[in-house]
């Protein structure tokens, strides 16, 4: 069920559904470092970059792969940081990182060795603040993972970002995300895999067989029952396909189920796994800054995964400005039907990790639906006012509706968005 890999020596072939993955994981790693490295009092942080599937390093068009892209990222951001800090008279800010580059393929890992050295030797020479320690290895991942834990553990590793850019679906089990996400303080996982590589394959009417080929994601004999009676092949492979992400979200606090928007070629998730409301925002924030790149079916608003497959054509949500648009008018209508779950009020960090395993949605769409709507209202941490404008709102402010309603009845509570009478 696995997809043919490059064949980095004689160059590999950079695809355009690849360079899009890249530059979002790319502006990705340069958001999470600017988050985690603000703090003026902070002088050093500490993280490691685990490449299960690093590839040769460079494609035939002279792009980068991702070993080179976290190397020139952490670059960047150990310069940039330390020029704002010291116009601002601040302490500098030492980054120290364990990068960990992994390829099945011995000849591939030679020439990854080849292509990071120059990078390598020029940031030891001219970047004092990054310090970069480089581990090469050459195995399966699965059968690498417990000596890459012993290393992360050893070494008191909380932060901790994996990149398993696996081609199609057998590489990586679902046992070893769920170990990885259960393992460490602070840690964040992309992963690659082949949905539609996977549909393909599966035997819709022969059930023996098709238990066995969804086991290894998760997926127990038992909930096969959910595709009984579903006569269009769409639908029951739509429902299918929702039942493999059922069983990668039990994996993390925060799972997103975006696909990488491919038209005219395999169709495939890039998922991220964290445990981090913050890390789930960021995230989202990035898809939006690349529109069209990452698509997600199903609704814009608080109950993404609240969609008939067989109509996923017309409920394609791609981050563009479309998009957006239709998310805020949903987002008017969900936001008060989920604080009445809770009553009339709540506080705005527990809003957010509530909603955002179940949203696609920017952070400023949904904070400008909060202030934009007649029925809500911030109040302050210390309940000395009222928030006016939506890049204000903070974690600790309260969320509530207001006592004097336009429109939405108290007792209103659907979770399928139908306002009860």
């Amino acid at each position: 069920m696995s997809k043919k890999p490059y064949s980095w020596l004689t160059g590999a072939v950079l695809e355009e559904h690849s360079r899009r993955k890249h530059k979002v994981v790319g502006e990705y790693i340069a958001r999470y470092l600017a988050v985690r490295c603000q703090l003026p009092q902070q002088s050093r942080f500490r993280l490691a970059i685990v490449d299960g599937f690093a590839g040769g390093g460079r494609y035939k068009c002279g792009s980068p792969g991702s070993p080179l892209i976290f190397i020139n990222e952490l670059r960047a951001a150990a310069e940039q940081f330390n020029i704002k800090r010291q116009a601002e008279g601040m302490s500098p800010l030492d980054i120290e990182c364990l990068l960990v580059l992994n390829d099945f393929d011995e000849d591939t890992i030679e020439l990854l060795k080849k292509n990071a050295a120059p990078l390598i030797a020029e940031i030891s020479a001219n970047v004092p603040r990054l310090h970069l320690r480089v581990e090469y290895r050459n195995e399966k991942f699965d059968e690498l993972y417990p000596e890459v834990k012993q290393l992360l553990e050893r070494g008191s590793y909380h932060n901790v970002l994996f990149n398993l850019d696996q081609c199609g679906t057998g590489s990586v089990e679902i046992n070893t995300i769920g170990n990885i996400v259960a393992s460490f303080t602070s840690v964040e996982i992309f992963y690659t895999f082949g949905i539609q590589t996977l549909l393909t394959f599966l035997h819709q009417t022969d059930r023996a067989t098709l238990a066995k080929q969804l086991a290894p994601f998760g997926v127990n004999a038992s909930d096969l029952s959910q595709l009984d009676g579903l006569m269009s092949k769409d639908t029951w492979l739509g429902a299918a396909e929702r039942l493999v992400f059922e069983s990668f979200r039990k994996c993390a606090s925060y799972v997103s189920p975006f696909s990488i928007h491919n038209p005219d070629g395999w169709r495939y998730w890039l998922i991220h796994f964290a445990n981090s409301v913050r890390a789930r925002q960021e995230y989202n924030n990035v898809l939006h800054q690349n529109s069209s790149t990452q698509a997600h079916y199903g609704r814009s608003g608080l109950h993404m995964l609240s969609y008939d497959p067989s109509e996923a054509d017309s409920m394609l949500y791609l981050f563009d400005e479309t998009g957006r648009a239709e998310a805020r008018k949903q987002l008017h209508d969900d936001i008060p039907r989920l604080i009445t779950n809770y009553g009339d009020a709540i506080p705005v960090g527990d809003f957010y990790a509530s909603i955002y395993n179940a949203t696609p949605a920017h952070m400023l769409d949904i904070n400008s639906a909060i202030i934009e709507n007649p029925d809500l209202e911030v109040i302050t941490e210390q309940g000395g006012g009222e928030r006016r404008k939506a890049n204000t709102i903070k974690t600790g402010d309260i969320l509530r509706l207001k006592q004097q309603r336009s429109f939405f009845p108290i007792f209103f509570n659907d979770q399928n968005g139908r306002g009860k009478k």
